[in-house]
């Protein structure tokens, strides 16, 4: 039960003496050490503050009474002599304020940060990707040290769940890229070529980019989550204690889910967009659902799409790494689970719209 903290003004054959009572720290100061500045300043140098009747005091109320007497000549316990003086020192401590470097200095030393940073991101990666590549082998020697359950609920919470949003995306992607070439062809009477243009972009990029992009927030953010929560809580340090390999154990489950379930939902993503497509189509120029579909198995075929689903098992890949990555290089606290959440889906948009790229120069190099 804390006192509040007072003091009363006392005389003796030493002289008049300000006897300091109750607990001066910072809930129970209250206005005492204002008081008590004001008394000294009115009565001069000749008080004499006795803290020896002070019942606690903590380094809150240590610091108000030195700013109220400064110069008061005190009389206290060791104890409380050696607070005040560690107080006193604190006060003394000067606290420049941080030079900042030349600019070109400061460019230069985070340019090196920076190649540094990549190279040592570089190494790690590797790491990573051979030690998933070990544990993939393994699981390919020995099936059973697959962990099926852990697998197929991933398949469905990362798969099967995502088919709506995957399709909905999509559909409205093909109406888009429909109604586009359909006015801009509009101005050549060449309305008729929209079903290329549809059925080109469709099967051929948006199904296989939008697909993966929308894995990329939603399993790669996920992935990163539950590892880097696991990691956390030292769940996986438990892990490995008991001797289970945590990639065998939470990251191959993950790989071999987004490897299988990708294909199935580029399929939806390629019939959603070109509905999307002909929707648009059929209801603005008026070609009939029929006749989009004779002209697209005509003049585009099933090549645009098998050459989209080419790029499936990169990009099933490159997300399904990144986020178990980010979250496996999780740290301790829920900040550091944050930046790595959000890192697994800015790397992982960013790598799918590289590797699109480079598949794009590898077609046209090949004249596909």
């Amino acid at each position: 039960m804390e006192t509040q903290a007072d003091f009363t003004v006392q005389e003796d054959e030493r002289g008049r003496r300000l006897v300091l009572t109750g607990d001066w720290t910072a809930t129970a100061m209250g206005d005492a050490a204002e008081r008590l500045g004001q008394h000294l300043r009115a009565g001069g140098d000749g008080l004499i503050l006795d803290l020896n009747h002070a019942r606690r005091m903590d380094t809150a109320g240590a610091y108000r009474l030195l700013q109220s007497a400064p110069h008061a000549r005190l009389e206290a316990r060791p104890e409380t002599r050696r607070l005040l003086e560690l107080v006193e020192e604190a006060i003394k401590v000067e606290h420049p304020r941080p030079r900042r470097p030349w600019s070109f200095n400061a460019m230069m030393d985070r340019l090196g940060r920076g190649l540094i940073g990549v190279g040592r991101e570089f190494y790690e990666t590797m790491s990573f990707n051979g030690h998933l590549l070990a544990v993939l082998g393994r699981a390919i020697v020995q099936p059973h040290r697959i962990r099926w359950a852990a697998l197929f609920n991933i398949v469905e919470r990362a798969g099967l769940d995502a088919l709506p949003i995957v399709a909905s995306a999509n559909f409205f992607i093909g109406a888009v890229v429909g109604l586009i070439s359909a006015n801009t062809l509009a101005d050549f009477n060449a309305e008729v070529f929209a079903v290329e243009g549809v059925g080109i972009a469709i099967l051929r990029e948006f199904n296989v980019v939008i697909t993966a992009v929308l894995l990329a927030g939603r399993s790669a953010s996920s992935f990163a989550a539950e590892i880097g929560a696991m990691k956390m809580q030292q769940e996986i340090d438990a892990m490995q204690v008991l001797g289970v390999d945590p990639f065998e154990a939470l990251v191959l489950p993950r790989f071999l889910a987004l490897f299988l379930i990708t294909p199935l939902l580029i399929f939806v993503a390629s019939v959603a967009g070109l509905a999307g497509g002909a929707v648009v189509l059929w209801v603005g120029t008026g070609l009939s659902p029929e006749f989009f579909s004779e002209r697209l198995l005509e003049n585009v075929g099933l090549k645009q799409f098998w050459l989209g689903l080419a790029k499936w098992p990169v990009m099933a890949a490159v997300v399904a790494v990144i986020g178990c990555r980010q979250g496996m290089e999780t740290g301790g606290d829920v900040e550091s689970l944050g930046r790595r959440v959000t890192s697994a889906v800015v790397h992982a948009i960013f790598s799918i719209i590289m590797i699109d790229a480079a598949f794009a120069l590898i077609y046209m190099e090949l004249e596909l």
